[in-house]
This record gives structure tokens, sequence and C-alpha cells, in this order.
């Protein structure tokens, strides 16, 4: 009963998105019932009326379209004779026909399937068809070349969704790229493979922005990385947004930002407003003295920043006040290397390549991490400093927590973070 439900549900779903694609369409005509909500796209008009996402919203849209010029497989749709994603699927495929065979390249696909045909036996019948009726100039013409696209979302806290459709020449380019950088480490590479993709799409990334001259300027400054740091987050010393051991080795230019917390505000301009300024004053002047220091930073950062920034969040939701709509630039240092190059040169003339135990990955390819972490007192030392890789760097030692040794003799000793394992650069000492 369950697998008859499914069954039907799946019908369902074809007569509904022939059924949505031919009243949207009908809405969306000139004069229609589009223009008299004030609106002249559909999409719009989705996200605001239907609670639809801009990206559901656009694929309603699209198959709006994709059905108004297939007739043939809007037909088989409202009768339930196709599922909606072969539907989507046989259509991608005979757009790229000429328009006079287009609905009997449909009707041929759709044939095929209701004789049992599978996805692979039509893709096929779509390639034999796409040769026989190629204009003979233009046969090797179809690159995808119009279609392409790339889109970069953002989401929360600043992350992405990145997709697009590539061309044949493109696509191979990537899949060389990230299959270079995205293979597994040795054992103690535990990611996914999507992760590992992840990973070597923003290891090539990086690589690019570290190579000289390889992106234009911009206001005529070279491309580094701007790390955006609340007051809050540089009085906790979190790091902000760079991430955890981005900052041991990099080309980075801070910049400081706060926001008015209006309580602190009508605190300091109240009645007691004179006896905190000199309550200030006093602070200010013994900033030798850590407890006073610290009082006043912690009124700073209340009155700047506000708990967490949620404060001036909800304020400005509610009364609009407008000194709390913007995140105030409180400062801005210049670009800053982190490690002097004379040490990073030195670094690199050493190792020459990542030395975790077992990777051989080259100097190019290598950032230069501080073995006693800075801020557990390491300093900028030659034997505080190894090349290590991204991967090895940022995710199994900043991120998983793996140790690493340098050892006296110029070998390297790491282990994993519950200790069960050790990996040595060397090979075990030859029994007697």
């Amino acid at each position: 009963m369950q697998a008859d439900c499914l069954r039907a549900l799946a019908v369902a779903e074809s007569r509904r998105a022939a059924a949505h694609a031919k009243v949207l369409s009908a809405f969306s005509v000139p004069g229609g019932g589009l223009a008299g909500d004030g609106h002249r796209s559909p999409r719009v008009w989705l996200t605001w009326q239907t609670q639809a996402t801009r990206r559901a919203a656009g694929a309603k849209v699209a198959s709006m379209h994709q059905l108004a010029g297939h007739p043939v497989i809007a037909a088989a749709l409202a009768d339930g004779s196709i599922s909606l994603s072969w539907a989507r699927q046989v259509g991608d495929w005979t757009d790229l026909l000429p328009d006079d065979v287009r609905d009997s390249a449909d009707a041929e696909l759709l044939s095929a399937a209701a004789n049992r045909a599978s996805l692979s036996d039509l893709a096929g019948i779509a390639e034999e068809l796409r040769r026989e009726h190629a204009q003979p100039d233009n046969d090797d013409d179809d690159d995808g070349f119009e279609d392409r696209n790339l889109r970069l979302a953002k989401t929360f806290g600043g992350a992405g969704r990145l997709e697009g459709d590539l061309t044949p020449r493109c696509a191979a380019t990537a899949e060389a790229v990230l299959g270079a950088l995205g293979q597994p480490f040795g054992p103690e590479d535990t990611r996914t493979a999507g992760q590992r993709w992840h990973d070597a799409f923003e290891e090539a990334l990086m690589r690019l922005l570290a190579a000289d001259g390889m992106l234009p300027q911009r206001a005529g400054r070279p491309v580094r990385l701007e790390l955006d740091i609340t007051l809050e987050e540089l009085l906790a010393n979190t790091g902000g947004a760079a991430g955890p051991g981005a900052a041991c080795d990099a080309v980075i230019q801070p910049v400081i930002t706060g926001m008015v917390d209006h309580g602190q505000l009508a605190e300091l301009t109240g009645s007691d407003h004179h006896s905190w300024l000199l309550d200030l004053q006093q602070a200010m002047a013994h900033t030798a003295a850590a407890a006073p220091y610290g009082d006043v930073l912690a009124r700073a950062v209340a009155l700047l920043s506000g708990p967490a920034g949620r404060a001036a969040w909800l304020r400005r939701q509610v009364t609009g006040i407008p000194a709390s709509t913007i995140s105030l630039p409180l400062d801005i240092a210049a670009a800053i290397d982190t490690i002097p190059v004379h040490l990073r040169r030195a670094v690199r003339k050493r190792d020459k390549h990542c030395r975790f135990p077992g990777c051989d990955m080259p100097a190019a390819g290598c950032e230069v991490h501080h073995i006693k972490h800075r801020k557990e007192g390491g300093r900028h030392a030659l034997t505080n400093l190894t090349l290590l890789c991204r991967f090895h760097h940022l995710v199994a030692i900043h991120r998983w927590g793996w140790t690493f040794t340098l050892n006296a003799d110029g070998t390297t000793t790491s282990v994993s973070p519950d200790g069960s394992k050790t990996l040595h650069s060397h090979a075990p000492p030859t029994a007697a």
C-alpha cells in the first residue's frame, strides 16, 4: 500500500508541475494577474506570495518557460506518464536541437521512456538525434558556452553556496585541479570526498592569491586578505572570521569593527555622565594597572559592540535608530606579514616540502607553521617554524588537534588527538 501511495504521489507531482506551469504562464502574460499585483517578474511574485526561496521560484519560472517550448512534454506531464525530473532532462536534451524537429524528438524520447528505456538509454537516443540534426558547419560548436554560469550566494555567518554550469573545457580544468589537490593525504585523512574537494578548491584559490602578479590589482593595491574582527573578538582573542590557524602564516589586513550600544550610550549621557568620564580619565592615567585597564576596555566593548551585537540588531529592527544601523569601522591596520620574510625563506630552503610524516607536498603548496603556537608564547624562530601543507596545517593540526614535533635530528613526529596513532617521518631503527 505504501509503494502504491508513493507511485501515485509521483504521478500527482508530475500533474501538479504541469498545472503550475500552465497557470503561471497565463498569470504572467502582459496585463495579466501579475501586473494587477504590481509586479513585472513572476519570480519576485512567487517569493512574495508563496514563501518560495529565490532559488525555488527561479526553478518554477524556468520550468514554465521550458514546458511552454515543449508542448509534447507538457502533455506527458499532465497525464502523469513521465516523472518531473525525467521531463526536465528530456527538455534539456532536445533544447539543443533545431526548433523544427524538437516536438518529434520529444515524442520519440517519451515513447522510448514509456517502453521502459532507462535514462542512460534515453541519453544515447538524444545524442544520436543531436548528431543527426546538427548543422554541418556547427557540429562541434555546441560546447555549452551560451549556458555557462556560476553563482556564489552568501548564507549564514559568511558561509557560501557555489553552483553553476561549466563548459566542457572549464569542467575538465576544474576536475584536473581539484583532483590533483583533493587526494587523501594518508591514514590520518578522514575527510569525505566532498570535503576534500572543498578544501582543494580553497587551496587552489589561496595559491592564486599568494602567487605574485597572477591577479590584477584593485584600486592600485595588490590583492590581500581583509580580516574583519569585532571589538569583542579582539578582546577575547578569538581571531575573528579567519578560522583556526589562518593567522599563523598569512598576509592579512585587520579591520576592527563595532556597533553602538544605546543602553551604554544613554548611561554615559545621563545624570552620571560627568562622574563616569572622571572615572575613565582616572583609569586611563593608571593603564599599567591591569584591573582599571580591563574595566575601561570592558566598558568600551560594551558600548561599541553591545552583548554580541544582539541588542543593536534588535533596536534597528524595532526603533530604526540611525546610529545602530551600521557596523562602525574603528581601525584599519596596514597589511601584516605574520612571519618575517627572511625566516620564511629560511624555512622553505630547509624543509623543501610539507614536514608532516608521509607528506611530500612541495613548498609552493605549503605554509609556515609555528610548532609552539603563538598564543602559547611560540616565537618567530627557525627552530619553532616548519612547512606544512594547508590540509595538515589548518585541518589536521589546528582543527583536529594533531600534535607536531620537530626532533633534534631533523625528523618529525605527529600524534593523533586521542594518542592512538603516532606517525614518524623516519623509519624505525633496524633491529640488532
